[in-house]
């Protein structure tokens, strides 16, 4: 969606899309936004209440089940398992999606990595086809007037054309590029707490192979999770980059993460919307 400063502020019910790495000051933002009574659209959220639940909760109940207590008191019902995600809580679906690695030092083989990526990968596309039915939503169920969607640091990776032709359509597409400060921030933040992430295929074949190579191990199961994840990150980081930058020139615009980083309200981001658009 492409408009100019006096269409901007004549939208009475405004919708824009947050792109983005993780870390970048998306969800500080959209929480900022959803205090002054915007509502808040994560596509995290949405992928773990909607098109992981299942095969998040049967993966624990499998692990409960290699526990004899536990799987007799699951199959007499006498216990039930389910999630607690929150916006601010998504720690249940970066546990599900995992790191590939040694199972003993609670890596996933290659082939089970590869299948929750693909699950992982087909949420969040979904979660985002989504964004304009909630839109709408938001407004007639919910009565808010405007609209933020925080979508992942993975979405520049999504394989569907349709993802950013809908996004673009329904909404104003922010894109926040981190600053050369922030990039080196974020990479010592990951090599520091390393977590779960999402690869295209090609990306993780390619990178596995030159991990494997330099560290000379023969086989995926004998990765130590975290160690891989330390040594991937900056390169999906930079690779990243391009490709968001591509689509933020395509279908909207950008913001540096370090003018984010000032916003302190709604008034604050909106005048910065204004400036990007000017």
């Amino acid at each position: 969606m492409r408009l100019s400063t006096a269409e901007f502020k004549a939208w009475d019910r405004k919708a824009i899309t947050l792109l983005g790495m993780s870390g970048v000051g998306k969800t500080r933002l959209a929480c900022l936004l959803r205090q002054a009574n915007w509502f808040h659209y994560s596509g995290d959220y949405r992928i773990g209440t909607r098109y992981l639940n299942e095969a998040m909760l049967d993966n624990v109940k499998r692990q409960a089940m290699e526990i004899p207590l536990l799987k007799k008191l699951l199959l007499s019902d006498s216990i039930s398992i389910d999630s607690k995600i929150s916006v601010d809580n998504l720690k249940a679906v970066s546990t599900f999606l995992g790191q590939l690695g040694d199972p003993e030092k609670g890596g996933l083989g290659l082939r089970e990595f590869k299948r929750r990526q693909k699950l992982h990968h087909n949420a969040e596309v979904a979660a985002m086809k989504d964004v304009p039915e909630f839109i709408k939503r938001s407004h007639d169920v919910f009565g808010y007037e405007n609209f933020i969607n925080d979508a992942g640091g993975s979405l520049c990776e999504l394989s569907d054309p349709e993802v950013m032709k809908i996004l673009a359509e329904h909404s104003l597409i922010i894109y926040i590029r981190a600053t050369e400060h922030d990039e080196v921030e974020l990479i010592k933040r990951a090599k520091k707490e390393p977590k779960p992430l999402y690869y295209r295929e090609e990306f993780l074949d390619e990178q596995l192979n030159s991990y494997m190579q330099e560290k000379n191990i023969e086989y995926a199961a004998l990765i130590e999770p975290d160690d891989f994840v330390r040594w991937v990150f900056s390169r999906l980081f930079y690779s990243r980059i391009p490709i968001y930058q591509k689509l933020a020139d395509q279908y909207g615009y950008t913001i540096c993460s370090n003018e984010i980083a000032k916003v302190k309200s709604e008034t604050d981001f909106l005048a910065l919307i204004e400036k990007s658009l000017g």
